[in-house]
């Protein structure tokens, strides 16, 4: 059996890396869909200034669950764990809630999500798709509140939840693009 690793990737000191000419594309949903293989799945992310909400899909892209909340420290750090969460669930991309304005502007916070997007794309072949989370922290908070989440617990969960409410956004909007429902 040949040792060698396959066309594209190099090992450095026993570290498989991926050797690509350009970073993966970081563009609106619709148009990073293309850039995804038909099945596998998708990391969703709800970035706040103090942590990092993650969801995923199942391979289908169906349904979005839960991940964990990530307390953002360094974005290296806060990378490598995304990172390790996409390997661990064989993620084909990534989905990143874009807060823009309620007017369609973007401010400093989508700008933020562009950065980050960009230099998480310097660590990853993943393409990233982003998608407009306009009021999912508000809806989120409304629901929690609905089935009488304590407010210390809503803090915990809040992002969570906002990830896995963009997540399955994205998601629907890719089925319907395809004729599924």
């Amino acid at each position: 059996m040949d040792a060698r690793p396959p066309p594209g990737f190099a090992s450095a000191r026993g570290r498989v890396l991926i050797a690509r000419a350009c970073p993966p594309p970081i563009l609106p949903l619709i148009e990073a869909a293309p850039h995804w293989p038909e099945r596998g799945a998708l990391v969703g992310l709800d970035l706040g200034t103090k942590t990092i909400g993650v969801a995923a899909s199942d391979p289908d892209r169906r349904l979005a669950t839960g991940v964990e909340t990530i307390q953002r420290k360094q974005f290296k750090a806060d990378a490598a764990r995304l990172l390790a969460i996409a390997a661990e669930r064989n993620a084909v991309g990534f989905v990143l809630g874009l807060p823009i304005n309620m007017d369609g502007s973007e401010g400093p916070r989508a700008q933020s999500t562009r950065a980050f997007a960009r230099n998480l794309a310097g660590l990853t072949a993943l393409a990233i798709g982003l998608w407009d989370e306009r009021l999912s922290t508000a809806a989120v908070e409304r629901e929690l509140i609905g089935m009488d989440v304590s407010r210390a617990r809503r803090a915990e969960v809040i992002d969570e939840h906002a990830a896995i409410f963009i997540l399955q956004g994205a998601l629907d909007r890719l089925a319907k693009l395809r004729g599924e429902r």
